[in-house]
């Protein structure tokens, strides 16, 4: 019987309208089709009425020639888009960044990934110029990865490209923090699962999150005496939100990587 299948897909190839099948009807259907069927052998050997519909592989009534003239082609993106400005100025908001289908995926293919994805952020100016960070309560809070993305010039008009300031980090202690925050998994939201009461955090304050003048991030609790509870929202999520005390200011921020955050 083995030999007897092995010569049937020698006959198939050399001459494919022998045996019927897929490509002989010239079908190849998604999902499951009762109307997408052909004459020929079937892969369990049986010869009669198969089928070249997605779902033949689970229901294992494929024609014989299905992987072949039926092959699985995964969906194909493109690019990511540059990310959007921020949705509003002097509050916190989400920005945006899409792709798109190059390739929808066909015969089983693997499927889509996300073609959007959206990420917290915050501006210091209205459109008019005017700076308004004076106006963040309580520390907003992202990120440290974000860092590497935000240039001074585009986030704040106050800061000048040639300024140059090593800025500062603050660490706290957490004390309390929201149950949204263990929830989030999305891709650039992911970091707020490491959030965790009891643990230090560093959170770096740059431009153009600290003011041209003072020299400060809102929130930082630099004047707290350590006692004071302070609060703090994630950027991206406003129910991710909690509070921490103040530790110490130090030049450089030294936490692990999962609980290093800066102020935006």
């Amino acid at each position: 019987m083995r030999t007897l299948w092995m010569a049937l897909c020698a006959l198939a190839h050399l001459w494919p309208g022998a045996l019927g099948g897929c490509a002989e009807a010239g079908r190849c259907c998604p999902g499951r089709d009762p109307a997408c069927f052909a004459r020929g052998w079937r892969l369990d050997r049986v010869y009669g009425t198969c089928f070249c519909d997605q779902a033949c592989r689970l229901t294992g009534d494929c024609c014989f020639d299905y992987a072949r003239a039926c092959p699985a082609r995964p969906c194909f993106v493109g690019e990511w888009s540059p990310w959007s400005g921020c949705a509003d100025q002097c509050k916190p908001t989400i920005r945006v960044r899409r792709r798109s289908v190059r390739q929808e995926p066909q015969n089983g293919g693997a499927p889509c990934p996300p073609l959007e994805e959206r990420a917290g952020c915050l501006e210091y100016a209205t459109r008019q110029g005017q700076d308004c960070a004076h106006a963040f309560v309580p520390a907003f809070i992202t990120t440290s990865a974000f860092n590497k993305e935000r240039t001074r010039q585009a986030a704040s008009p106050q800061w000048s490209t040639h300024t140059e300031d090593a800025g500062y980090c603050m660490e706290f202690k957490t004390e309390s923090l929201t149950p949204h925050c263990a929830l989030e998994n999305r891709p650039l939201t992911r970091w707020m699962q490491y959030l965790r009461e009891g643990y230090t955090v560093c959170v770096d304050c740059q431009p153009p999150a600290m003011n041209s003048v003072s020299l400060r991030c809102s929130g930082d609790g630099l004047d707290s005496d350590g006692n004071q509870t302070l609060h703090w929202q994630a950027i991206g999520n406003p129910r991710c939100q909690g509070t921490w005390k103040k530790v110490r200011r130090v030049d450089h921020c030294s936490c692990p990587a999962v609980h290093s955050f800066i102020f935006i």
